[in-house]
This record gives structure tokens, C-alpha cells and sequence, in this order.
């Protein structure tokens, strides 16, 4: 079993509340075509994404909502560099402008699969959104055209993201801190409760 901590929140509530409503507003200026075609990568960005489509209603947009469930990180904390398609869109895009989005823009293998197959699909323009952008670990060319958060090089969880299938219901983004050196471990192991994380 793996020792770890959820100690530091990066972005509270409130905040990533405010910066979804911006970045709704953002995509709502950018978009002419007020029926926008949102492709939602599964299974990160379901909270994220609920939450965008909402603001956008309010600037105007009419989101037609698709998801892809793509596989990529299995159990642990380093992606595996292969993608698979669990669930592929069944939204015909042809000829419409397409926002993917994800929770997290890390090496880019996922985003830039996920854009390609839409632009395979026929749409007539592929944008994407990210939660947060991670840099430091980008394996492929790629940049979102929407983020809401530039991300450190760290591990983090809440807001839809998670470690092994655990924390996505913090309505918050914490770091994970690691108390041994293995980094890509499937087990883990919850040495503090998600309702001690500080708000």
C-alpha cells in the first residue's frame, strides 16, 4: 500500500469557480457559431465540463454534448503513452466548430489524439479546452486553446481528477504528496481523509 498526503490546495473552490465563468466567456467570444459542438474527454473532465456548459448557456452558446472515453494512465501516476478508445463520440461533427475537453493537459498524447479524431470526423474546426496545463511533462506539440490554470510539475486531485479512481469529488485542486520514491505504484493508500484537506 501507498503512503501519501493531500495537504495543499492550489486552486480553492471559489477561484476555479470565477476562472470557469471567464473561460466560458472566452470560448463565447471566440465562437460564432453559438451551436458548438463539446466533445468531453471521460473520465477526468465530467465535472469540469458540467460546469463550462452551464456558464456557457449564459454567454450566449448551445453546447451539443458528446464524451470519448479514452485510456491512457491505467492505476498509476506516470501515463502509459498508449491511447485507447473505450467510448467513441457518436455526435456527427461534420462541418461544425468542435471544443474537446479535458481536465488536464499533461504530455498532450490524449488532447492531440482526441483533436485529430475530430478533425478526421469532418469538423470544421477543432479547438480544446483544459482545466490545467501541465508543461513540464508535454511528450508531443500541442497547446490548448483554453485553459483555465497553468498547473506545476506536481500530482494533483479534486475537481474531477483523480488518483486511482479516488478524490474526484473534492470541489477543489490539491497536490498529492508522496511519502516513498515510486512514482508510477497502482496501490494506494488514503493516510488522511479528504474532509481533513483545508478548504
Amino acid at each position: 500500500m501507498r503512503p501519501h498526503h493531500i495537504e495543499r490546495v492550489l486552486f480553492p473552490e471559489d477561484v476555479i469557480a470565477r476562472r470557469v465563468e471567464e473561460l466560458a466567456a472566452e470560448i463565447a467570444r471566440a465562437t460564432p457559431d453559438p451551436d458548438l459542438c463539446v466533445i468531453g474527454i471521460l473520465r477526468g473532465s465530467f465535472v469540469f465540463l458540467a460546469d463550462l456548459i452551464r456558464c456557457s448557456h449564459r454567454h450566449g452558446l448551445r453546447p451539443r454534448l458528446d464524451f470519448m472515453l479514452l485510456h491512457s494512465y491505467g492505476g498509476g501516476t506516470v501515463s502509459s503513452g498508449e491511447i485507447r478508445v473505450l467510448r467513441d463520440i457518436d455526435l456527427d461533427v461534420r462541418g461544425r466548430d468542435t471544443l474537446i475537453v479535458d481536465d488536464i493537459l499533461d504530455t498532450g498524447r490524449t488532447l492531440a489524439f482526441a483533436a485529430a479524431r475530430a478533425r478526421e470526423r469532418g469538423a470544421a474546426r477543432v479547438r480544446t479546452c483544459v482545466l490545467l496545463d501541465k508543461p513540464a511533462r508535454r511528450a508531443v506539440p500541442i497547446t490548448a486553446d483554453f485553459v483555465a490554470f497553468p498547473c506545476p510539475d506536481e500530482f494533483v486531485v479534486g475537481y474531477g481528477l483523480d488518483y486511482d479512481s479516488l478524490y474526484r469529488d473534492l470541489p477543489w485542486i490539491a497536490a498529492v504528496t508522496f511519502t516513498d520514491d515510486t512514482r508510477d505504484s497502482t496501490a494506494i493508500a488514503a493516510a488522511r481523509s479528504p474532509s481533513e484537506v483545508p478548504p
